[in-house]
């Protein structure tokens, strides 16, 4: 595993752009640490106090340090400003009149009452893109709502079809509602930088939690319109989709095997020792192992029950059966697809010394982003950037002195 130690040069393809953020948590941030991780000067702006809750998060605080936020506020810079408080304002303003973008994710109508809203900043940079991540968005009857990401699951319809149907809806088990508004909201960032290299102008990038989640949400919204129907909690399977599902083997792990394919399904009833499976009438096609899907899933559950995990995905994959463990992290730190690929990388850390964490996203072949370092400590960087807009140590003293920095 590549260990990556902290370097100040920022590469990739977003190198010289900058980002100052705003906000906390995982809606926005994310989308920081994307640009961050494509090169981007990212200035993080934290409550002198107690900076962003996500430095607090996680389930296990080693060190006292949040692994979480080791990753989402890694190649960042941390200023401490408190922006309740004019004199901060102004200071923020003057980062902001150089800066390329600005992501802030609080609830609508902060900004303005900050005098940091788009119209009062478009005078001072026309050229700023400010990205607007809110659990509902900018406008409409429930923009003034506390949005989480939770929220957004449920009202986006994802959270009604996630689980066994069985039992009450499901989460994910990640914050995928808040990452997807930060992954839309870093399309719609570099969206608006193209456009800007037309125009010469910036424009508001307004991306809600709710929007995110049922932009992914396949053709749900049309199938309910046009047909009636509705989809519902399937849990592992996809009805009338067979076989495809997970399989336990006989060290207590899962396999997820899609052999649903006709063709594929004839290689997997020969791996399992039933070749004649696959003539026979309840499956021998699509439409008859649909109709057959708990039966069959059976079948191939008891041959798999039969199996360690290892052997059952090199039989299957000498047979052409597309399959797969279900991944842990310690399945994933030694597998080799993830080794040959770096997907794991280790940063330095200045407490706890090497971390595993996930590498940059997309690859690219020439500018490749980079991990930088890990998530800074709080106002790490505040006199550095601070000098940048031309404050001296003794301002900065008196700043602090007041707490507002």
């Amino acid at each position: 595993m590549t260990t990556i130690v902290q370097t100040t040069t920022g590469s990739g393809p977003l190198a010289g752009l900058r980002v100052v953020e705003m906000g906390q948590l995982l809606a926005g941030p994310f989308c920081g640490q994307m640009l961050g991780d494509m090169g981007a000067d990212v200035i993080k702006i934290e409550d002198p106090a107690k900076g962003d809750p996500l430095r607090q998060w996680g389930r296990q605080l080693p060190k006292g340090q949040s692994l979480w936020w080791a990753v989402v506020g890694r190649n960042k810079r941390s200023v401490t400003l408190n922006l309740r408080e004019p004199e901060a304002q102004d200071l923020a303003r003057k980062l902001l009149s150089s800066a390329d973008v600005l992501i802030e994710n609080f609830r609508p109508g902060t900004m303005e009452r900050w005098g940091l809203g788009y119209d009062e900043l478009q005078q001072l940079n026309p050229r700023l893109i400010m990205v607007r991540v809110s659990g509902f968005g900018q406008d409409g009857p429930y923009s003034q709502r506390a949005g989480y990401g939770a929220i957004g699951e449920a009202m986006g319809g994802l959270r009604y079809v996630v689980g066994d149907p069985s039992t009450p809806p499901s989460r994910v088990g990640i914050s995928i509602g808040d990452t997807l508004a930060a992954l839309f909201a870093t399309i719609g960032a570099l969206a608006a930088l193209r456009e800007r290299e037309i125009s010469g102008r910036g424009q508001i990038v307004d991306s809600s939690i709710y929007e995110a989640v049922l932009g992914v949400m396949e053709s749900l919204v049309p199938e309910w319109q046009i047909s009636g129907y509705q989809r519902e909690r399937t849990g592992a399977i996809l009805p009338n989709v067979a076989p495809s599902n997970i399989y336990p083997t006989s060290d207590g792990k899962w396999v997820l095997i899609a052999a649903n394919q006709d063709t594929v399904f004839g290689r997997l009833a020969t791996a399992i020792g039933r070749p004649e499976l696959a003539s026979d009438p309840r499956y021998a096609s699509h439409g008859a192992r649909g109709e057959h899907q708990a039966e069959l899933d059976g079948i191939v559950a008891e041959y798999t029950s039969t199996q360690t995990a290892e052997d059952l995905e090199a039989s299957l994959e000498s047979h052409g059966v597309p399959a797969g463990k279900i991944f842990r992290p310690v399945d994933m730190l030694a597998d080799p697809q993830y080794q040959a690929r770096e997907s794991i990388i280790s940063v330095d850390h200045p407490v706890l010394g090497p971390v595993s964490m996930q590498n940059v996203f997309p690859k690219l072949s020439r500018t490749a982003g980079t991990v930088r370092w890990p998530g800074p400590e709080l106002g790490q960087h505040t006199e550095e950037v601070l000098a940048g807009i031309g404050i001296t140590d003794t301002e900065l003293s008196r700043l602090r002195e007041k707490g507002l920095a």
